[in-house]
């Protein structure tokens, strides 16, 4: 996890070019300020205006204000990026200042926010803040409520935040390509009551799905089901960092969907309660245990539990969701010898490995040569040996002894004796089965179509 001041790049608002505005109005806007870093950073307490205690964005960051007569004011540049995706991978992507999902915006409720855009994109764009109340002509919707905004321009937006909870930005103009290239980030009302809600450590979170040939580094955007790299925000296992917190902590995660799917998000370890909607908070009243909380297109869910010490995994339970770089025609090979195959095709190509015979879990325990700009199916090392895990997983490390506020990646869990599984050596009977008929000429073989062929 970085500090903010280690990775922060700030320009001038006179960058923006006088195509843009005048010098005067640039001399106005707020500092235009960038974070390429895919590192997670632990926002500092809030400068000014009402008390909050900051949401940790995982792999991101929270975009600073400054005070003016009483208004908070932010600045978003719409803009390319490159993303890192995970270790050994980067895209191109759409984002906001320097980073795919964009900053994380916080504020309080009933504060008034001025928010400027601009735009950097080579297609116009709008902003949409997905869940908040607001005047019509504040929501962001090109066309309807206002005129898109063009290549180097520069609008503002400005509304009073009327009640806290999790929300989203992102355009609603061309955003189809616009959201599939990544422009999106989080947006957070903290109650104006610090008393209200409380948790003692607070996580968020965009889901996002690129499609990334191998050797690539622009998503496809017309892609609607097969992805092949699923992130949150932007980032694959092992490259998403862990959520660490104290045994006892209250802890919140805010998580959102912005992929074409929906993502059912398990939480290993304590149970859970679904404590916000981006529709509001829900009352104590209707929560109920739960370990799994799907997430519908244009949802958000507010989960909370109780920290119990452990090292536990966190992940979409769709298990396609769990692999990187995952091709779509791949036969299932479980059960066939390959070896008189592999023997020819080794003539040709040296480097070829038979794969499939025995499942997929060799994938993440062996070194293979890859395209360039392109992660493994599975990889990523814990202290057993290999994670059979990609995509969407991350880890919870609940540790005993963390200082409040300390958010470092802990190391591995420590084992208490005799809480450790481990492997038993006994004589395993042969277990008796029915006969079944051998195969024949007569046996119906089924396939599977592939394509859109004759419809």
């Amino acid at each position: 996890m970085s500090n903010r001041r280690g990775f922060f790049k700030t320009a001038g608002a006179s960058l923006l070019g006088a195509a843009t505005v005048s010098r005067v109005s640039a001399a106005s806007l707020p500092e235009l300020v960038s974070q390429p870093s895919p590192l997670t950073e632990v926002p500092p307490p809030p400068p000014n205006g009402r008390p909050f205690q900051p949401m940790i964005t995982l792999n991101g960051w929270s975009l600073p204000w400054r005070m003016k007569d009483g208004v908070k004011e932010f600045h978003l540049v719409a803009e390319p990026v490159v993303r890192e995706i995970a270790p050994g991978m980067t895209a191109r992507l759409w984002g906001y200042n320097g980073q795919s999902p964009g900053p994380t915006i916080q504020a309080v409720e009933g504060d008034r926010v001025r928010i400027y855009v601009t735009n950097r994109l080579p297609e116009p764009t709008t902003v949409h803040w997905h869940g908040i109340l607001l005047p019509s002509g504040m929501d962001g919707v090109a066309g309807l409520t206002q005129p898109p905004i063009g290549p180097g321009k520069t609008w503002v937006y400005e509304f009073v935040l009327q009640r806290s909870g999790t929300f989203m930005y992102h355009p609603h103009a061309d955003e189809m390509v616009q959201m599939a290239m990544g422009l999106m980030g989080m947006f957070v009302v903290h109650p104006k009551n610090p008393a209200q809600h409380p948790v003692d450590r607070d996580f968020g979170f965009l889901l996002n799905a690129y499609d990334i040939d191998p050797g690539a580094m622009t998503p496809r955007v017309n892609t609607m089901l097969d992805f092949n790299l699923w992130t949150w925000n932007s980032r694959a296992f092992p490259g998403i960092d862990p959520l660490v917190a104290r045994t006892g902590d209250r802890v919140r995660i805010r998580v959102g969907n912005l992929t074409m799917t929906n993502h059912p998000i398990h939480m290993h370890g304590p149970h859970f309660e679904v404590t916000g909607t981006d529709g509001g908070w829900v009352p104590p009243t209707a929560r109920w245990p739960e370990v799994t909380t799907d997430i519908g297109v244009g949802q958000m869910r507010a989960i909370e539990f109780d920290a119990v010490a452990g090292d536990w995994s966190l992940h979409c339970h769709k298990s396609h969701h769990t692999m990187n770089a995952m091709g779509h025609g791949v036969p299932n090979m479980i059960g066939v010898d390959q070896r008189d195959v592999a023997r020819k095709i080794t003539r040709l190509i040296p480097d070829y490995m038979a794969m499939g015979q025995h499942g997929m879990h060799e994938m993440a325990e062996m070194e293979m040569p890859l395209p360039d700009n392109t992660l493994p199916m599975m990889t990523g090392q814990g202290p057993f040996g290999a994670i059979g895990m990609g995509g969407m997983f991350s880890v919870i490390k609940v540790r005993d002894h963390l200082r409040k506020g300390d958010y470092r990646d802990p190391g591995d869990y420590a084992h208490p004796p005799g809480t450790l599984a481990r492997e038993v050596h006994v004589d395993t009977p042969v277990p008796v089965r029915a006969p079944s008929a051998p195969a024949s000429s007569e046996t119906l073989n089924v396939r599977k179509p592939q394509g859109h062929a004759g419809h």
